[in-house]
């Protein structure tokens, strides 16, 4: 039901809570409200005030509620995963990876765990943030797993770079590794080619420089949001 709606009408910001909220049952909230709604329609041609009829329905939620966690609910130990896995699949059931049920919650179930956080008493889960799921070309569906880490989909710049280092020491940075250009416009006037050759070395010792910097401080693995020039990717 989620996917179906793509507007901004009231049952698509039902359906994407839902979604948000719980992960699973956003069709039968969307039918769910549109009964309530069918049932409240024959109070309002009766001339019931609409603050009456939303009245009762808040205190229909509080016993709702009441009945929910007093007589239906059970509690759950977090610490049992058997029990965990059985809550997860019935959700996981109902998705297109049903024929993968028991895998997705196996990683589903060791991914919130391995987010999960612990302050003064109290668990925090905040999935959005510290999980993601990263679709790789190639292999199948069998060969996903959890990562516990950091995974950063991109190419190596140069191919000699290594594939592999274990406890890397790495440089994090926010500018660009290549000759930086002038903000504003800029003029420069070149009278021969010696000019222009100057030009260019001039540039090709910044970038040197910029990586002599880096280089110095012993990193095995260099990380930019922004561009790096050919030369330095060869130092």
């Amino acid at each position: 039901g989620r996917w179906v709606l793509d507007s901004d009408l009231p049952q698509d910001c039902i359906a994407r809570t839902q979604d948000e909220e719980v992960g699973d049952g956003t069709t039968s909230v969307i039918v769910l409200a549109g009964e309530m709604l069918g049932v409240a329609e024959q109070f309002l041609e009766q001339n019931i005030h609409p603050t009456i009829v939303i009245k009762a329905y808040r205190q229909a939620l509080e016993d709702m509620v009441t009945l929910l966690q007093d007589n239906i609910s059970t509690p759950l130990d977090l610490t049992d995963k058997e029990r965990l896995t059985e809550v997860v699949k019935s959700c996981v059931g109902t998705k297109f990876i049903g024929r993968w049920a028991d895998m997705a919650c196996k990683i589903a179930l060791e991914a919130v765990q391995t987010v999960m956080l612990e302050e003064n008493g109290r668990k925090e889960i905040d999935i959005k943030r510290y999980a993601r799921v990263e679709k790789i070309p190639g292999g199948s569906i069998e060969d996903s797993h959890v990562l516990n880490g950091v995974m950063i989909n991109k190419d190596v710049t140069h191919p000699k770079m290594r594939r592999v280092i274990k406890n890397p020491r790495i440089v994090l940075l926010d500018c660009t590794l290549e000759y930086k250009k002038g903000e504003s416009q800029t003029n420069v006037e070149i009278m021969n080619e010696t000019d222009f050759t100057r030009i260019l070395q001039l540039e090709e010792e910044y970038i040197e420089k910029v990586c002599a910097d880096i280089i110095a401080l012993k990193p095995d693995v260099v990380f930019t949001e922004k561009g790096v020039s050919d030369l330095a990717q060869h130092y």
